[in-house]
């Protein structure tokens, strides 16, 4: 779930159902918003508070997460087949915790319990799921290789001193991603599981298929309206973070957001949308980067790709349908849209379902039957309003 603009790995919810299931003997299903997880029969009742820990989480080793230990403390996508029932996350009492859980709707307790993503690479690419001092030492990876410096990291004090001379988000403004572009936010998108009852939105959605890879924006701003001469400022940026030419401990060293920014150009089609809308003040791309290293290749490329999702200008964000057209005239690839006015249905399971199938052949370099991540949808009225859909069977295959 998205809480605050952050995913949160973590947070209290309702139980909104419970429910037998057939020749079980021990546990039952239980909805969580529109997650579906197994429980021990009689652990919950409806309208219960629960701590909620989604998919691609890690708990940490305490007495109350021992039961996971031979999941090596992972939180995944299960099929249990005897069953014919698919579990995602996990549901457990208040009470369990060696801490105070708010009982509040949507309260985010991923730092207070201490759980981050199962893998380390997710917590770099998505800039998060490492604390800060993990972050800071990233930041400084030579620095923090000498002993004097794991001394004092060994030592609270020590943490502390280091991360007011080194840590603070203050003193590192240029690498944070930019957060003054009224229309311009991070990437992240909502699983429909989070916002179930969004199928009772009967507004047409443009759907398109959901590249998996990581993910770029790409801004263009003036920064000098000078009659003679315009000034320009060219932001290349991962999820989190903005990227430098020179390699960053928080992106792959490889930085195939500058490859790409150079191979297709983008800096400079940019300055000619601007240069064609005069009263633009910036102008932004954000797509997914995919490529033979990265999220496994599940699109079996031999070079990056750049496809695009989202464009967005001064005066707000544009119907990707619009946008397209503009990626179109540019050489820009862009996201498959797979159905511009598609009406939801009523039943989740069969919206579940849906997200199962297989990516074009345009956005695999016309290799076929490369299986699909899911859908992401768009409100036709409010391009601004968009979430996802993933397949539980691609995250099982995934072994996510």
């Amino acid at each position: 779930m998205i809480i605050d603009g952050k995913r949160s790995l973590a947070h209290v919810e309702k139980i909104s159902w419970v429910k037998e299931i057939e020749g079980a003997d021990n546990i039952e299903l239980i909805g969580v918003l529109g997650w579906n997880c197994i429980s021990k029969i009689g652990e919950f009742e409806k309208g219960d508070f629960c701590v909620y820990i989604e998919i691609d989480s890690k708990v940490p080793e305490k007495e109350w997460s021992e039961f996971l230990r031979r999941k090596h403390f992972k939180i995944k996508t299960m099929r249990l087949s005897r069953f014919n029932v698919i579990s995602q996350g996990i549901a457990l009492p208040l009470d369990i915790f060696d801490v105070e859980i708010p009982k509040k709707e949507g309260t985010d307790v991923t730092e207070l319990l201490e759980i981050k993503y199962s893998n380390p690479k997710d917590a770099k690419r998505k800039g998060e799921g490492l604390n800060k001092y993990e972050a800071m030492a990233l930041r400084n990876k030579e620095l923090f290789e000498k002993s004097w410096v794991k001394w004092l990291m060994n030592r609270d004090w020590g943490k502390k001193l280091l991360f007011f001379l080194l840590g603070d988000d203050r003193k590192d403004k240029s690498k944070r991603f930019p957060n003054k572009f009224d229309h311009i936010s991070k990437t992240d998108q909502e699983r429909c599981e989070n916002m179930p009852d969004v199928l009772q939105d009967k507004t047409p959605f443009v759907r398109t298929q959901k590249c998996d890879g990581s993910s770029a924006t790409y801004i263009l701003e003036v920064t000098n309206t000078h009659p003679l001469k315009k000034d320009y400022e060219f932001y290349v940026c991962s999820r989190n973070l903005r990227v430098f030419r020179e390699d960053d401990p928080l992106v792959d060293n490889d930085n195939p957001y500058w490859e790409l920014a150079d191979k297709l150009d983008i800096e400079r089609k940019l300055r000619d949308y601007l240069e064609k809308h005069k009263g633009c003040k910036y102008v932004c791309w954000q797509g997914e980067i995919c490529g033979p290293k990265i999220q496994g290749n599940p699109h079996k490329l031999t070079q990056n790709h750049l496809f695009c999702f989202h464009m967005i200008d001064s005066n707000g964000m544009f119907d990707i349908r619009e946008a397209k057209k503009i990626w179109d005239e540019y050489g820009i690839e862009s996201v498959p849209i797979d159905d511009e006015e598609y009406v939801l249905p009523d039943d989740f399971e069969e919206f579940k379902l849906s997200a199962d199938g297989y990516y074009d052949s345009d956005v695999c370099e016309g290799h076929e039957k490369c299986a699909m991540e899911g859908w992401v949808y768009y409100k036709t009225t409010d391009p601004k309003f968009s979430f996802k859909n993933i397949s539980c069977k691609y995250l099982i295959k995934r072994g996510e």
